[in-house]
């Protein structure tokens, strides 16, 4: 689908500099590029996205998205940056920002989380283009879980194991485990502009699902899942 000139679609990337779990993780090498650079450089292909920034509280995060190709216009204030701090406080201090700068009002708005590193331009466009065609509040990707179906989660109740939600079927195997079961990928969000701007929310009403393939589903928070794959820096 060819992007709609009087359609006005904003893509934001937020990368604030003080993460905990892992110092700096937003810029860290990932086979020699800043991880920060492999959703940069997917956003940039969209066909969909007609505006694309990065909202950084961090002048070195703000050069290496500059480098990367992404516009980084400001620094974002403290109150935004915080641990306390939401997404959804600072992707609206993004819209804010650039509605005021350009004077014009958008209709979509797209989150792109960088510690998502996979994802393609296809993904991006594909859930973009979902929003726009149903008309539904939110399109986040989401993924399929296998080895921690619901099903498999306990609970501890006087020192016994027992079923947190689903009845587990003694021995079942995986494959058996019904119904399918999906978790937020934390990778992408389209939202209709309003839904976040006035509601403040991401998900919680009219969500529907884009379903990443589980060779795309990679979230870099950890420092144990850098040091997986820091041979890849070798």
């Amino acid at each position: 689908m060819d992007k709609e000139k009087e359609i006005r679609i904003l893509g934001v990337t937020l990368a604030r500099g003080g993460s905990k779990s892992v110092p700096r993780k937003n810029i860290k090498p990932i086979a020699g590029v800043p991880l920060i650079c492999y959703t940069i450089t997917e956003a940039l292909k969209s066909d969909f996205i007609t505006r694309y920034i990065v909202s950084t509280d961090d002048a070195e995060i703000q050069k290496i998205a500059i480098e990367c190709g992404a516009n980084a216009p400001f620094l974002r204030p403290s109150e935004f940056s915080t641990d306390e701090a939401s997404s959804v406080a600072a992707m609206q201090h993004a819209v804010n920002w650039i509605e005021d700068q350009e004077g014009v009002k958008y209709d979509y708005v797209v989150e792109l989380m960088c510690t998502n590193p996979l994802k393609t331009v296809e993904d991006i466009d594909s859930s973009i283009e979902k929003l726009i065609l149903t008309g539904a509040d939110s399109v986040i990707a989401i993924h399929q879980l296998e080895d921690h179906h619901p099903a498999r989660i306990k609970k501890i109740v006087n020192d016994k194991i027992v079923d947190f939600c689903i009845p587990e079927i003694s021995e079942s195997r995986r494959q058996d485990l019904k119904p399918d079961a999906y978790v937020r990928s934390g990778s992408i969000y389209a939202l209709q502009r309003d839904y976040l701007m006035i509601d403040g929310k991401r998900y919680g009403a009219d969500d529907r699902p884009y379903i990443l393939p589980s060779d795309r589903v990679i979230n870099i928070d950890t420092k144990i899942f850098l040091i997986g794959i820091s041979s890849l820096n070798e």
